[in-house]
Parts: C-alpha cells; sequence; structure tokens
C-alpha cells in the first residue's frame, strides 16, 4: 500500500475508533434512547455493512465464518460500552477501555509464557498506577460503576482481539461474528423492554456507531495492518482515547481535568514502554 494511502486509511481507522466513543455519549447526553437499544441497533447495522462489504469483496459465507464465542466477547464488549458510557465523560471513557484492552493482552501474553524486561515492567505498572490513580476517590473521579463496567468492556474487547489474532479473511470473519451477535442484542432488547426508550436521533446515533465507525473502522484498520508491523500497529492506537477526549470536548463541552491528563501520560506512556522496550 502507497505511504500516503496507509497514512490516511489508519489516521481515519483511528478517528472511527474514537468516534464510536463520541456518538455514544452524543446519544446519551442528546436523546432519550436506552442502552439496550443502542447496542442492539448498533450491532445490527454493523452486520449489515461488514455482510455487504463481503458480498462487494465476492466472498460468501459470512455467517460460516467467526465463531459464537468471540460473537459472545463482541456483544459483552457492545452492551458494556454502551451502559459505561450512561455515566461516562467521552475521554475518560476510552482511556479506561483503551487500558483495559492493552492489560488483558498484555496479561496473556504473559500467561503463555512471555516476559518483561525491566522497562516493560515498569511501562506495566504505570499503566495500572494511571488506571488506579483515575479511579481514585475525589471531586474529579469518574463513577466507579460505570468506570468498572468500562473495565469489563476493555477486558471483552481484548479477549474478542485475542480470539482475532492471525484471522487470514479478517473482514468476513468480523462480519460472521456481528451476525452472530445480532440475536444476543436482540435479547438484550427484549430483556430491558419495560426500560425502553426509543428515540430516533438516538437509533441514527446508533447506526452511525455501527455502521460508519465499527463497521468501516474495522474494515479501513485491517487495511492499514497490511502495511504496518506489529509495534506501529500497537503504537498507533495510543491516538485513540486522545482523539475521543477531543472530540468530547469539540462536540460535547466536556472538560479536560488535570486528573485525566496525568491518567493519560502514566497509561498510554506505560503502554509505550511494554510496546518499545521489547527486545
Amino acid at each position: 500500500m502507497p505511504n500516503a494511502h496507509l497514512l490516511l486509511a489508519t489516521l481515519l481507522a483511528m478517528i472511527a475508533f474514537a468516534g464510536n466513543s463520541v456518538l455514544c455519549r452524543l446519544a446519551f447526553q442528546g436523546t432519550e434512547i436506552d442502552a439496550a437499544s443502542f447496542t442492539g441497533m448498533r450491532l445490527l447495522s454493523g452486520a449489515l455493512v461488514l455482510w455487504l462489504l463481503v458480498v462487494l469483496n465476492g466472498r460468501k459465507g459470512a455467517l460460516k465464518a467467526g465463531s459464537w464465542w468471540s460473537a459472545l466477547a463482541l456483544f459483552l464488549y457492545a452492551a458494556t460500552f454502551s451502559f459505561a458510557y450512561l455515566s461516562l465523560a467521552t475521554g475518560t471513557g476510552a482511556l479506561l477501555l483503551f487500558g483495559a484492552v492493552q492489560v488483558t493482552m498484555i496479561g496473556a501474553g504473559l500467561w503463555r509464557g512471555e516476559r518483561l524486561n525491566r522497562w516493560q515492567s515498569l511501562g506495566l505498572g504505570s499503566a495500572f498506577a494511571g488506571l488506579v490513580g483515575l479511579l481514585l476517590p475525589g471531586i474529579s473521579a469518574p463513577p466507579f460503576a460505570g468506570a468498572v463496567i468500562m473495565l469489563t468492556s476493555g477486558v471483552a474487547w481484548g479477549v474478542y482481539s485475542l480470539r482475532g489474532r492471525g484471522v487470514t479473511d479478517a473482514t468476513r470473519v468480523t462480519a460472521g461474528n456481528f451476525m452472530r451477535a445480532v440475536p444476543l442484542g436482540a435479547g438484550l432488547f427484549f430483556a430491558w423492554l419495560p426500560w425502553t426508550r426509543l428515540d430516533a436521533m438516538g437509533l441514527w446515533y446508533a447506526v452511525l456507531s455501527g455502521g460508519l465507525t465499527s463497521a468501516l473502522g474495522y474494515a479501513l484498520w485491517y487495511r492499514a495492518l497490511s502495511g504496518l508491523n506489529a509495534t506501529q500497529a500497537a503504537t498507533v492506537q495510543l491516538s485513540v482515547p486522545i482523539i475521543a477526549a477531543l472530540g468530547g470536548i469539540l462536540w460535547l463541552s466536556e472538560p479536560l481535568t488535570l486528573r485525566f491528563l496525568l491518567a493519560s501520560v502514566a497509561v498510554l506512556g506505560g503502554v509505550a514502554l511494554v510496546i518499545f522496550g521489547r527486545g
């Protein structure tokens, strides 16, 4: 892939990932939609767009690709992501999500026998300290319940990412996982029916989150991955919480707190040390 195309695909993918956080907060701050309805519509629209991408590329059998375990992890990520953003600021939620994803994937590597050197251990400790510092009680601390739910979302996405490593036809497999996750999202919707609040603009935000920033964002990211090595791929994702925070400031008038800035430096800097400290 030419360098200009690689840069553009990577930039758009990172904006799309951050856009999921912004769209979710826009829906819950400015409309009446509930989290279960948002989740179900996001999964459905994402499945439809990914299925269309698979068909347009001349491939078939999307439903035969993927797995129910991966779909369950995807659904758990999407559902907890929505419920967490009922109370979390955009940038804070993205930082918690990203930190949990990276810690989960690093922890899985340690479980498989990988070892960290001195700098990597320092980086992992810094990331943990940043997350703990963000959650400590105080005037600018995020709601504890929302933070725990978002950390759960990050673990689920980390598991989903680990299960997808080495996949040869990532778009087709992702389409299959999304399609399997749709009935799980429908089940959540019907279980939540007594508290359901549908809103036209809220549903539109969910469609954009599923069809644009999720489905097309993932497709762009897989395209970019063909030109990035593992370290580059991991490093560029450090930008997602920062982009999300900027989106929250611009679109939702959210404040940028000192606690968030310090936690960002600790978490993102720590993850960078783990990535660059590999021998």
